[in-house]
C-alpha cells in the first residue's frame, strides 16, 4: 500500500520529489512507474530509524515525507534501465554457474558411491576423457583395454592407477541418477549460453569500457560486464573513488569515538560486486610480473589470505574507477615497483635525517 502524505501548507500538485524505502525488490515496480514524472530518492532503510513504539505503515510514510521535506534523506545509487537489465543477467548467470557447480559435485558423489575413483586419475570429470569414459560406463562397457584407449597420453601413463580406479559397479539406480544429473547440467549450460548472447547484445554500447577493464590483470569479459552491471559507466554518481570503494564494501570501516578506533571491519556493501572483485583478485595473483601479485605477496604474511584478497580487490576497483571515468587503459606498474618505491623512500628518509644534522650528501648510483 502507498500513502500520499503532504506537509502542512504544501500544494499536492506542486510535488516534484518522492522518497521510497528500499525493501527487497518491492520498490522496483513503483520506481519504474513514477520515475518519469518525479525525482525519486531510494533510501536505505537503516537511515530511517524512527522513535520506537507504535510503528505503522502510515506513521512510517509521514516520517519519510517529513525527512524528505527537511532535506535529510540521502539517495541510494540507482543505475539506468539498461544497466539494471544487464545487472539482472549477470547476477542470474552467477546463480546458474553456482547451480552447475553443485550438480557437478553431485555427479561426482554418485560416481564415488559406485566405487569408481576417477577423480584420483582424471582432474576434470567433465573434460573430454572424463566424458568418454563415463559415457562408456553408462553403456555397460567395462572392458579396461577399451576404456584405456579413450584416454589421452598423460592418463595412459597412469595405467595401473586407472585400472584400480575403474573397479566399481554401476547399478541401475546409479545410471538413472547420472543420466538425470547430466541432463540437468546440459540444461543449465544451455541457459548460460543463452544469457551470454543476450549479455553480449546489451554490452555493445559499453564495449569501450569493457575493453578498458579487460586490460586489468585477472579481469575477463564476463567479470568486466559484471563490473559495469554493478557500478555503471557514469562515475559522476560517486563524488570520489573513496565513495565507490566504500559503497562496494572493500575498504576498512571507520568506527572511531573519543580518539579510539573500535573496529575497522569492512562494511557489507554490494555483495555481488565484492565477491566478483575477490574472484578477479585471486586470478590476478597468478599473473607473472604483475603489480597486483606483488601487492598480494607483500601483505599475505601480515594480514592473511582473505583480507589481502579484499585489499587487492580494492586496488582493482580504484583503477577501474579512473579507467571508466577518463577512458584510459590500465597502467601496469610492474612486479618490482613496490620494492623500488620502498627503496627510494628509505633513501630519502636517510637524506632528510642527515640534513637535519647539518650534513650535505651527494647521491650516486652504485655500479
Amino acid at each position: 500500500m502507498i500513502y500520499e502524505v503532504y506537509p502542512v501548507g504544501l500544494n499536492p500538485f506542486a510535488i516534484t520529489h518522492l522518497s521510497i524505502e528500499s525493501t527487497g525488490v518491492y520498490w522496483k515496480p513503483v520506481f519504474n512507474i513514477l520515475s518519469d514524472e518525479f525525482e525519486i530518492l531510494l533510501v536505505n532503510a537503516r537511515h530511517l530509524k524512527n522513535i520506537p513504539g507504535h510503528k505503522t505503515d502510515k506513521k512510517d510514510s509521514r516520517w519519510l515525507a517529513k525527512l524528505l521535506f527537511s532535506g535529510l534523506l540521502k539517495a541510494s545509487f540507482v543505475p539506468p534501465n539498461t544497466i539494471r537489465d544487464l545487472r539482472d543477467l549477470t547476477r542470474y548467470r552467477k546463480k546458474l554457474v553456482q547451480n552447475a557447480t553443485a550438480e557437478r559435485n553431485r555427479f561426482e558423489r554418485v560416481i564415488q558411491d559406485a566405487n569408481f575413483k576417477l577423480s584420483n586419475v582424471i582432474t576434470d570429470l567433465f573434460g573430454k576423457t572424463g566424458i568418454l569414459i563415463i559415457t562408456a560406463l553408462l553403456q555397460g562397457n567395462n572392458n579396461f583395454e577399451e576404456l584405456l584407449a579413450l584416454c589421452h597420453g598423460s592418463i595412459k601413463m597412469k595405467k595401473d592407477i586407472l585400472k584400480e580406479a575403474l573397479k566399481g559397479k554401476l547399478t541401475d539406480h546409479h545410471k538413472f541418477m547420472l543420466e538425470t544429473i547430466r541432463l540437468s547440467i546440459e540444461n543449465i549450460n544451455y541457459r548460460i549460453a543463452k544469457i551470454d548472447r543476450e549479455t553480449a547484445l546489451l554490452c555493445n554500447q559499453y564495449s569501450t569500457e569493457i575493453d578498458l577493464l579487460k586490460t586489468i590483470p585477472g579481469v575477463n569479459s564476463i567479470s568486466a560486464a559484471s563490473m559495469i552491471a554493478e557500478i555503471g559507466v557514469d562515475m559522476d554518481k560517486f563524488p570520489t573513488v573513496h565513495h565507490l570503494v566504500s559503497w562496494a564494501g572493500v575498504c576498512p570501516g571507520n568506527n572511531e569515538s573519543a580518539g579510539k578506533m573500535s573496529s575497522s571491519r569492512i562494511t557489507s556493501g554490494n555483495q555481488h560486486l565484492k565477491l566478483m572483485l575477490i574472484e578477479c583478485a585471486w586470478s590476478a595473483t597468478g599473473v607473472k610480473d604483475c603489480y597486483l601479485r606483488k601487492k598480494y605477496e607483500n601483505l599475505l604474511v601480515r594480514r592473511g589470505k582473505k583480507r589481502v584478497l579484499v585489499a587487492v580487490g580494492h586496488k582493482m576497483l580504484t583503477a577501474a574507477y579512473f579507467m571508466i571515468k577518463y577512458k584510459v587503459p590500465y597502467l601496469e606498474l610492474g612486479y618490482d615497483y613496490i620494492d623500488s618505491r620502498r627503496k627510494q623512500n628509505q633513501v630519502q628518509s636517510y637524506i632528510d635525517k642527515l640534513k637535519k644534522l647539518g650534513i650535505e650528501v651527494e647521491i650516486t648510483q652504485a655500479l
